[in-house]
Parts: structure tokens; C-alpha cells; sequence
């Protein structure tokens, strides 16, 4: 049996030594709402809108290391990465890189241009 919710929510939340610097990069790079938590240190949440049915939240961290791309044995490597359709590659880029995104030298694809938020986590911008 699949697991249902009521409310068809569905988030993904990051690690991150500093949760809000994270939050406002996606901001930035999404054009989404920031929904901080009560104490507004520990917790921050993303989404579209209050209504959207998922978000992308950024969770504090301490003892965060940073992942490498691409994997290399004995170092911290990515545990999930977040992909992202756009309408041109080129573009996509640019803002990311304009929002704090970091362009790897390795990219595996040619339709694919894999990125890495400010923390290290990697994200794919890709053509649908």
C-alpha cells in the first residue's frame, strides 16, 4: 500500500550550517517564499506559495561537511540532488551562477548542466 496523506504534501529539507544563508540562494535562484520558522535559525522553509502542496526547507547543521562532486572515495558525497527543468541551459546557468551556484568542471551530460548550491549540495538544471 503507497502512503497517503490527507494533504498530498510532499518536502524535501538540506542540511546546512546556515539554514537561511541556503534558504535565500534557492529564493534567489526559485522566485519562491521564504516561510521561516518561529525562532528563525534553525529551520526555513521554501515553497512557491501556502497552498503549493510541497517546499524545500534548509535545516542547520553543525557538523555539516560538505559533499564532493563529482564522488571521490573516503569524501563526503552527495546523499540526493535536486533537478530542475528550464527552458535553455545557458540561461539557467547564468542565474545560477548570478544566484551563488558554482558550475563544475565534470558535467556528464550534454542536456544536463550539474551545479552546486553555496553549501556543496549538487542540483541538475536540465531541458525537458
Amino acid at each position: 500500500m503507497a502512503l497517503r496523506t490527507k494533504a498530498h504534501w510532499f518536502g524535501v529539507v538540506l542540511n546546512s550550517p546556515d539554514p537561511k544563508a541556503l534558504a535565500d540562494f534557492y529564493q534567489r535562484l526559485l522566485g519562491w517564499t521564504l516561510f521561516p520558522s518561529d525562532d528563525d535559525s534553525d529551520f526555513v522553509s521554501l515553497a512557491p506559495s501556502e497552498e503549493a502542496g510541497y517546499n524545500l526547507a534548509f535545516q542547520r547543521e553543525d557538523l555539516y561537511e560538505r559533499p564532493v562532486w563529482p564522488a571521490e572515495r573516503g569524501k563526503p558525497q552527495m546523499q540526493l540532488h535536486l533537478d530542475l527543468e528550464v527552458d535553455s541551459l545557458d540561461e539557467a546557468v547564468a542565474h545560477a551562477v548570478a544566484c551563488g551556484a558554482e558550475l563544475p568542471e565534470f558535467q556528464p551530460q550534454d542536456n544536463v548542466r550539474v551545479m552546486l548550491d553555496p553549501d556543496g549540495h549538487p542540483f541538475c538544471l536540465y531541458l525537458g
